[in-house]
């Protein structure tokens, strides 16, 4: 048994962190307030290759793994949460499916882009009344001569407004219970695609989620992604590899907070000494300390039995859950470090408090993972 990252690993891990420290954190703070995502930043980290890491060389990616993309989301996220999960959804929701449910023709036709960071791409499952319930879809896929015309609202789409490339989940058999969905892959220059409304969020303001609407949207024939029947499937498959880039980003955000509170608890006097080593706070960074590694040590399990083709979605799940709910404590826990300076804007702890709470909802509330591991000891 060896927990120690492979030379490669390490490598990588010490320049994204090199590059995140002095690149991505001097700007969270504004990026945050404006609740935009410059250009200027997606194209520096297109130009490290960050959004091919897990893409296979032949597509123009580094075929790097699940491993390293969740090093490169750890580590972007400690500087940057809403920039971390910017690369996780690409790679684990728009990269994997057509990597795991593509025919060749489309992976030549959409790794590429994807992988050079040229095209952003983002799933669209979620709509208004169907979240958790994902087989619950309205958004309809009808087959016609000249393709399949879409039509229909979905919500919550992370990177909505910077994708370029959508993998898509709509009903095509509406009276086949158990085959109702298949998934698709739509270019927004489809004609009748709109990018509606974007949502004004608690937090990871700068990561874009938006609205799209299809109103009699065609795409070709070609455009369904796997077999017709399957998209729920395709769906379920998805979400199974981005809690793994969820818990990553949770990690990243904890960690930021355990660095911020060491830091504060051993510069802040009160009483005659630096309030770290009083024992109520020393508890504190204690918690946080012991939280991060176990759930380092969860989500890196989950990532390495991707890697192996193991299979990975019940220690997904668990990685996801535990890792969301560490970030949220240690971002309390931060904040309690700091007191009421804590919960002013000058201090970064108000923000990955904001930050962390997403992380226990999305791609999976802890409430669906916790059904989703019982489920799995049965």
């Amino acid at each position: 048994m060896d927990f120690e990252l492979d030379e490669d690993h390490q490598i990588l891990q010490q320049s994204i962190r090199e590059f995140a420290t002095k690149e991505v954190a001097k700007g969270a703070a504004e990026r945050d307030e404006k609740a935009e995502m410059p250009d200027s930043l997606i194209k520096q980290l297109a130009e490290l290759g960050l959004f091919g890491i897990a893409i296979p060389e032949q597509y123009g990616g580094a075929g790097m793994g699940t491993i390293a993309s969740s090093i490169v989301v750890e580590e972007i996220s400690k500087a940057c949460a809403a920039t971390g999960v910017l690369i996780s959804a690409h790679a684990s929701l728009c990269v994997e499916p057509i990597m795991t449910f593509g025919t060749d023709a489309q992976k030549e036709k959409y790794l590429p882009g994807l992988a050079s960071g040229e095209t952003i791409g983002c799933l669209s499952l979620t709509e208004p009344g169907s979240g958790s319930d994902a087989g619950a879809a309205t958004c309809r896929a009808e087959l016609k001569d000249d393709g399949w015309h879409i039509t229909g609202t979905k919500n919550f789409v992370t990177n909505g407004k910077q994708a370029g490339v959508v993998v898509l989940i709509a009903v095509t058999d509406p009276d086949e219970p158990k085959r109702r969905l298949s998934a698709f892959i739509v270019e927004k220059q489809a004609p009748g695609f709109r990018v509606g409304k974007l949502e004004s969020k608690l937090g990871i303001r700068c990561s874009s989620t938006a609205e799209f609407a299809f109103e009699d949207c065609v795409v070709p024939h070609d455009a369904l992604l796997g077999e017709r029947g399957r998209g729920l499937r395709v769906a379920l498959t998805t979400l199974d590899a981005g809690r793994i880039g969820i818990a990553a980003q949770a990690l990243g955000i904890a960690e930021a907070c355990l660095y911020e509170a060491t830091n504060y608890a051993n510069t802040r006097v009160q009483f005659g000494r630096p309030i770290g080593l009083f024992q109520a706070i020393q508890n504190k960074l204690a918690d946080m300390a012991v939280g991060i590694e176990a759930a380092r040590a969860l989500t890196y399990r989950a990532a390495w039995y991707k890697d192996m083709g193991k299979e990975y979605g019940q220690f997904a799940a668990m990685a996801k859950l535990y890792a969301s709910e560490v970030s949220s404590m240690a971002a309390n826990h931060a904040i309690q470090v700091f007191g009421g300076y804590g919960y002013c804007s000058d201090y970064p702890v108000e923000r990955y408090l904001r930050d962390a709470k997403i992380t226990e909802l999305y791609e999976g509330t802890s409430e669906i993972h916790r059904l989703v591991i019982a489920r799995s000891l049965a």
